[in-house]
């Protein structure tokens, strides 16, 4: 659909105020889920969008990321303490930066096949079982998800983005199967991964604090408690929910600024992706004839723009969620990492392709 100049502009406020709202208003922080849900209501509703096959996806598309965070959060609940004793015995055993080298790497490597939820719930149980302060294990998260977050998208299984991209390129010219994204991303996507796992190694200890010893009992209990489950999933079903609406609502928008740019424009545009479903814009961007040279700046923007604040990616939602990072914080840590890596993957894609 063709917008007026009064939807286009107030579309485009829109994607400012989500952009910079969360990190500037405490109250909008605090409800984050509930923000995010009247501004994709708002922009359905501009875009004049809303159907009621709209309403069944957005009422669907959460069901299943939010029976995994409640089935997962159950799980850790019955065996928290038997992961504990595996991560206590990793951390004296490999030693502190060892293991957290190995956590981002290993997850970023698997989240392709075991999905980039299954590596979130992973990661966001882990993460607070390990001695570190809130800041380092803040970092430690941030760097976990950018990696999960590169490596989930070299297969249809890891996250929709996969999916969208090789169905959409399944016929001519590039008969795109199961191995296609692992060809063309695979070495970029490890560089990353790598990248991301080295800053994660180099991450301070808590100096008093010398081995991952259990969180007092009153604070253990009330995180895994029933109730602290189920209103976790909740926050989750109603995040993704309102990402869909977000999405759809812009799309209108994305549809008439960036579908035709070229690789440079887009790989910058698409930094979108911190507070757009990254599916989203590669079901917009990705159309048969695309380049592989395209597909790649566009692909590798889209995964490493997605961590950069927690609406970007899956991940980042369900480890915000589950352990309380604020968008103030995640920012702090991700945005100035985002917007470098970006730049030194703009420089090595344009000396490379």
């Amino acid at each position: 659909m063709e917008l007026s100049v009064l939807q286009t502009v107030l579309l485009a406020l829109l994607i400012v105020v989500v952009l910079f709202l969360p990190l500037t208003v405490h109250k909008v922080e605090e409800n984050l889920e509930a923000f995010l849900f009247l501004c994709g209501a708002f922009a359905v509703t501009v875009s004049k969008s809303w159907s009621g096959q709209l309403v069944l996806t957005a009422l669907e598309d959460p069901i299943k990321i939010t029976i995994a965070v409640l089935v997962a959060g159950l799980l850790f609940r019955k065996f928290n303490k038997s992961l504990q004793k595996l991560t206590q015995k990793a951390v004296k055993g490999l030693g502190l930066r060892c293991t957290l080298f190995g956590i981002v790497f290993v997850l970023g490597l698997t989240s392709s096949l075991i999905t980039a939820i299954i590596a979130a719930l992973v990661l966001s149980e882990v993460a607070v079982m390990l001695p570190l302060e809130r800041k380092g294990r803040v970092k430690l998260v941030v760097y976990a998800c950018f990696s999960i977050g590169m490596g989930a998208v070299l297969t249809s299984i890891g996250e929709p983005l996969g999916t969208v991209v090789l169905s959409k390129l399944s016929g001519a010219p590039h008969y795109a199967d199961f191995f296609f994204l692992i060809d063309h991303l695979g070495w970029f996507v490890l560089g990353g991964i790598l990248f991301m796992a080295g800053l994660a190694s180099a991450i301070r200890d808590n100096p008093i604090q010398k081995a991952p010893g259990p969180k007092p009992a009153e604070t253990a209990q009330d995180e895994h408690s029933v109730k602290s489950i189920v209103i976790r999933a909740a926050k989750v079903y109603l995040f993704v929910m309102a990402l869909v609406f977000l999405g759809d609502g812009l799309k209108p928008l994305a549809m008439q600024t960036i579908s035709h740019l070229s690789a440079g424009w887009l790989y910058w545009i698409n930094t979108l992706s911190a507070v757009l479903d990254n599916a989203t814009l590669a079901a917009i961007e990705v159309t048969p004839d695309i380049s592989t040279r395209t597909l790649t700046f566009l692909l590798m923007s889209l995964i490493i723009s997605g961590g950069m604040l927690i609406p970007g990616n899956i991940p980042n939602i369900i480890c915000a969620s589950k352990l309380g990072i604020k968008s103030k914080e995640w920012a702090k840590a991700a945005v100035a990492l985002g917007a470098l890596v970006m730049l030194v993957f703009f420089v090595i894609l344009n000396a490379v392709l």
